[in-house]
């Protein structure tokens, strides 16, 4: 899978959703960053990963570009894309990681890491 699936928003009476899968194999959690947290430099070989912002202070870093999303923000990561997520202020910082492809903790390639996991 080399494409973003397609999302989709629905209204209803109540308000809306917004629906980011539908029958594909993902993987979906909530990753929470500490105050000066950051994660690994890193890319992945058999995921795309689709991120939404929930808080504000979110950082991400895209290859080169160091991007300021907005709460509620998505960004699609193509499998290959380097990648790195942190905080930029005082308070923790969450986004919404949905992973689509095979997922594996170990489909990690570090490029950099502030913690000392660099494959050796």
């Amino acid at each position: 899978m080399d494409h973003r699936p397609p999302s989709i928003k629905v209204d209803k009476p109540w308000g809306r959703f917004e629906q980011y899968t539908h029958n594909l194999p993902c993987t979906v959690k909530i990753i929470t960053v500490a105050p000066g947290g950051k994660l690994s430099s890193q890319y992945h070989h058999h995921r795309d990963e689709l991120w939404v912002v929930l808080d504000e202070g979110v950082r991400v870093q895209l290859d080169e570009d160091v991007l300021q999303p907005e709460v509620g923000e998505e960004l699609f990561i193509p499998r290959g894309t380097v990648h790195r997520l942190f905080t930029a202020g005082e308070e923790e910082v969450r986004i919404l990681e949905i992973s689509f492809g095979e997922f594996d903790e170990e489909d990690i390639v570090r490029l950099e890491d502030v913690y000392g996991r660099l494959a050796q």
